[in-house]
């Protein structure tokens, strides 16, 4: 298959794969705190990605450890923390949405700390797509007046995070395999995780609490597949498409959110389906090229 059928191919699986991941951390946020959600998601996922990508790290040389080390700690470390701390006061589906920004920060970063040019089209696909992400927001906010807006700061934080990420894997680390950059991430971010996760009082919990047990079984499965696989996937999405087009998939997996947020309760109006169309269109224009190209 070519890059260009494979990276259509991991886009669709990757909106698949983290737009249930908010609502994963919905559920798991309802028998333990966000500390302890954050720091048990990177310690499992790193048990996971050690299992069957430690022998990948003969591939890294020492110039790469320096960009590996950052890119673990601003993609994998903070922003599991960060999406629990708000989605302690914010929607799921409101999350995620708000998580789309990540392809004009993606662009604003590339263009002035990494000089990675962006088509007119890309760009123009970048605030389409933001269109419809705030046509999404205004719809949810009337269905959920009373939620704390002032806590999608903290998602915002993320975004700038995964958008130096993504620049960062496209400029200095695209010659080692996807697998060896994630392992290599929480290579430096496991143990922060679990000393954080200790001094929650996990351990002293939750071998006497269902509640605790049935979402730390939705954290494991948000591990292994929204965390470890994806994060493989979306690591061999940036090497092989551009920034842009890779961070895209944050304009599709509101759709998946919005879904599973009906499934589980939330209201959705057609007006939301239309944003969804919007994002999808954006995500058409970010991916075109110059013909001559």
């Amino acid at each position: 298959m070519g890059n260009n059928n494979s990276k259509w191919l991991y886009l669709a699986i990757l909106s698949l794969i983290w737009g249930s991941s908010f609502i994963l951390i919905k559920k798991g946020l309802v028998g333990m705190t966000d500390y302890q959600l954050g720091s048990a998601r990177i310690v499992l996922t790193s048990i996971f990605l050690f299992s069957v990508g430690f022998k990948s790290l003969k591939q890294v040389q020492k110039h790469h450890w320096k960009w590996i080390a950052i890119s673990g700690f601003i993609s994998s470390f903070f922003p599991p923390f960060l999406f629990a701390m708000a989605q302690n006061e914010i929607d799921s589906a409101v999350a995620s949405i708000l998580n789309s920004i990540v392809p004009l920060n993606t662009v604003i970063v590339g263009a002035t700390l990494f000089g990675i040019l962006s088509t007119r089209k890309q760009i123009a696909g970048v605030f389409i797509g933001l269109v419809g992400t705030f046509l999404l927001i205004i719809v949810g906010a009337d269905f959920n007046p009373d939620q704390n807006y002032w806590y999608s700061l903290l998602i915002i934080t993320a975004t700038i995070g995964y958008a130096l990420n993504v620049n960062i894997i496209k400029k200095y680390l695209s010659d080692i395999s996807a697998l060896a950059v994630t392992t290599g991430n929480f290579l430096f971010v496991f143990f922060p995780a679990l000393v954080i996760l200790y001094f929650t009082g996990f351990f002293e919990t939750i071998f006497s609490s269902a509640e605790m047990q049935l979402s730390f079984f939705y954290v494991a499965i948000l591990s292994l597949f929204g965390t470890a696989i994806a994060k493989v996937i979306f690591n061999k999405l940036v090497q092989i498409a551009s920034p842009v087009f890779a961070s895209s998939v944050t304009y599709t997996m509101p759709i998946v959110a919005v879904l599973w947020g009906v499934i589980d309760g939330e209201s959705f109006s057609i007006w939301q389906l239309v944003a969804a169309g919007v994002i999808l269109f954006g995500v058409y224009l970010g991916n075109k090229r110059k013909q001559n190209r």
